[in-house]
């Protein structure tokens, strides 16, 4: 016999053995989360079972989606000022008391995990006496929320520091914001149990109901001790100290109130009773959630990710493609990672060189990566041999037969791009899409002598291929939809996030990084100190120093740029003044032959291709005594020289989306992600777009005109409007 009740967001069913069955379905959402509906429905589902407690033996909660639960409603946390901050700490503490009504229930609750289970879901199951996975592929559990500027704010911060102890929590769940496979999950503690299939989850349930009739959580029961100890225990007390300088040595000083905020309610909750802990983390998680950075950063890595990888680039009216064989041509580093990822998402690869041991050298490169794969564990030996035998080095054009997908990767020289391109291309099959790698050359040019213009695209890889998720897909004049069609059913193909732009020197990635890197430049002209300078971008929030990153790049490569750029101005009719980072990347070149890392000087010193600190003959060279320019000028002077060129680029037509400029900002060139992207950050400037121009007026009278803000943004700043 079995006892049925409907919950609008909870179906509930008793079976004959007292079993309870609690299925998480919200009837307006594709998949559950911690929305309106969820929030006024779970005490009162809580309610109904301590109300027919005596009539149950078990419960086991489960879901009717593809996953658990997706977590806190993201859009309604968007919404949220400091004027919301008490309603969302009362909502926060109304969540986490239904919770811990639930775990102290007086029956066994388990979590029946069938799908992902991360952020909020998995406060749901650390609310369950035991969590069984399902050891799939599609499952994973964690607590990602500090990827997106918030903290676990259900129980989350609160009970890994109880389950795990304030290091482990932190260091290994919360701050990292790990994503944790089936397998990874139960050896870390997070799951209990893996099955193989959904099928055997209810048995699994039930079996250890019928084992634990009257379970407690670990911190209900006498003399629990939190793992590693307490703030006051010398062991810890040791430890502590040392937590906020490895913060801020991963932050490098960057805007990071939720891992801040995480450290502290972390800390704070283990030196008082669980009830209070869980109020602290209400209140530090309320903070995030109203504030502007959580906001920046869930709109881009939430929202424009989500619509980027729905394809709302992707032309309509094209039927999915997947492509079978890929030959990339040139087996140096960007190449051999192009076919490394090919072949891992299953692609035949044909990698072709000037000569076949070039070639060999590339398919090393992807050998090297799979041994580390191996050795961590995250890859099996015979995955390892399977990929390998689907990368074919050679040096034969010929052996391009039949491949549907070409990938030029070789050095950024038109003549030679042209010549390896005709010499594949006449094996290749008669639709096959013709890819260009290049970083900067217009791709309109390269499909010239293409054999077929229209389905000629570039294809932009970031280095290293294999970490980096961005894919700038690159128009061309004659590109087709067709191709380009297919061009974002091969990024997701190969696991990369496209971004769709249209065709021009530099394209949008390289043109405006170049931007960033000249003002860092021009700062050093200036006669300002090379470390402020690279202080000032990492504080900012970028991931490496600009005259870093320059040596990264080369000097010599910032110039050919500029003087290529100029010369296609020339020829247009026009002049763009220079930058006034020439004449110094031009004095490091020519006075001092120092030309970046590649070449063993730049503005760092190397040894055995290692930085080993600023050169220090920068400041004899450039002054180096210059300090007055405020670090917010330094900063603001890089943020904004990529903020407006990005406008430029959506002014030129360049852009087609302000999703894609985010995000590939983000992912593509390391624009602080705490601002939520590039365009966002304008959005988000104290006093909004108005503010945004009037400090570029200000920039503009300081420093020089390349700050001045585009008429297109001034429009936006008196009309009320923003970039959406």
């Amino acid at each position: 016999m079995t006892t049925q009740y409907d919950h609008s967001m909870f179906r509930w069913e008793r079976d004959a053995d007292g079993i309870v069955t609690v299925t998480m379905d919200d009837p307006g959402q594709s998949a559950n989360t911690m929305n309106d509906r969820f929030i006024r429905e779970l005490p009162a589902l809580v309610d109904h079972l301590h109300a027919e407690r005596e009539a149950i033996t078990g419960v086991v909660i489960t879901s009717a989606k593809k996953t658990f639960f997706a977590g806190g409603d993201l859009g309604m946390m968007m919404r949220c000022t400091t004027d919301d901050l008490a309603d969302v700490t009362a909502m926060l503490d109304g969540v986490k008391e239904a919770l811990r009504r639930l775990e102290m229930l007086g029956r066994p609750v388990v979590a029946a995990l069938q799908g992902a289970a991360l952020g909020g879901g998995y406060e749901i199951a650390l609310a369950c006496h035991h969590r069984i996975a399902v050891d799939r592929p599609h499952v994973s559990v964690g607590l990602p929320e500090v990827t997106l500027g918030l903290l676990p704010g259900g129980g989350g911060t609160t009970r890994t520091v109880r389950m795990f102890g304030v290091r482990t929590a932190l260091q290994q769940i919360l701050l990292p914001g790990r994503k944790f496979r089936p397998q990874a999950a139960l050896e870390a503690g997070l799951v209990d149990e893996l099955v193989t299939g959904p099928e055997q989850l209810a048995a699994a349930a039930r079996t250890w109901i019928a084992a634990n009739p009257e379970p407690a959580q670990p911190w209900d029961r006498p003399g629990h001790q939190i793992p590693g100890g307490t703030p006051d225990s010398k062991e810890l007390a040791a430890i502590l100290p040392s937590l906020p300088a490895v913060l801020r040595k991963q932050t490098h000083g960057a805007p990071a109130p939720a891992a801040r905020n995480l450290l502290a309610a972390a800390v704070e909750g283990a030196q008082v009773n669980i009830d209070d802990a869980m109020a602290i983390e209400s209140r530090y998680c309320a903070e995030l959630i109203c504030g502007q950075i959580s906001a920046n950063i869930i709109q881009s890595m939430f929202f424009d990710m989500q619509a980027i990888n729905r394809g709302a680039s992707r032309p309509e009216g094209y039927p999915p493609y997947q492509a079978r064989k890929l030959v990339v041509l040139g087996a140096g580093m960007m190449g051999a990672g192009i076919a490394h990822v090919g072949a891992t998402a299953g692609l035949e690869v044909v990698l072709k060189d000037i000569s076949l041991e070039a070639a060999e050298r590339g398919k090393g490169y992807s050998a090297k990566i799979l041994d580390k794969a191996v050795e961590r564990g995250s890859t099996t030996p015979e995955q390892r041999k399977a990929i390998l035998a689907r990368i074919r080095p050679t040096d034969d054009p010929a052996d391009a037969a039949g491949a549907d997908l070409l990938i030029e990767a070789v050095f950024e020289d038109p003549g030679l791009k042209r010549k390896v391109i005709e010499e594949a291309a006449a094996h290749l099959g008669p639709d096959a899409v013709l890819a260009s790698n290049t970083s900067t050359l217009p791709i309109t040019g390269l499909a010239e002598s293409a054999p077929r213009a229209e389905d000629f695209i570039g294809l932009h890889f970031f280095s290293p291929v294999d970490k980096m998720a961005l894919l700038e897909i690159v128009v061309g004049e004659k590109t087709s939809d067709a191709t380009l069609a297919k061009a974002v059913d091969i990024a997701r193909q190969i696991g990369k996030t496209p971004i769709v732009v249209n065709d021009s020197r530099g394209f949008f990635t390289s043109r405006v990084i170049l931007e960033f890197v000249n003002e860092a430049v021009a700062l050093l002209g200036e006669g300002v100190p090379a470390a402020s300078i690279e202080q000032a971008a990492t504080q900012a929030g970028y991931p490496v120093g600009a005259l870093a990153l320059v040596d990264e790049l080369t000097l010599t490569l910032l110039r050919k740029i500029r003087e290529e750029t100029a010369a296609s101005h020339r020829a247009a009719g026009s002049e763009r003044p220079a930058h006034p980072a020439a004449p110094v990347i031009d004095r490091m070149i020519d006075t001092f032959d120092r030309r970046g890392r590649a070449a063993g000087a730049g503005f760092y010193d190397y040894a055995d291709g290692r930085k080993t600190g600023l050169w220090p003959g920068l400041k004899d060279a450039f002054g180096g005594t210059n300090t007055t320019i405020p670090l917010i000028d330094m900063q603001e002077r890089m943020l904004f020289a990529e903020a407006l060129d990005t406008i430029h680029c959506l002014d030129d037509g360049v852009l087609r989306s302000v999703a894609d400029a985010n995000v590939g900002s983000i992912l593509g060139i390391g624009f602080p992600a705490w601002t939520g992207g590039v365009l966002q950050y304008a959005n988000q400037y104290a006093g909004g777009v108005p503010g945004f121009v009037r400090r570029a007026l200000e920039l503009t009278h300081q420093y020089g005109d390349r700050f001045a803000p585009p008429d297109s943004l001034v429009r936006k700043a008196q009309n009320g409007e923003d970039y959406r």
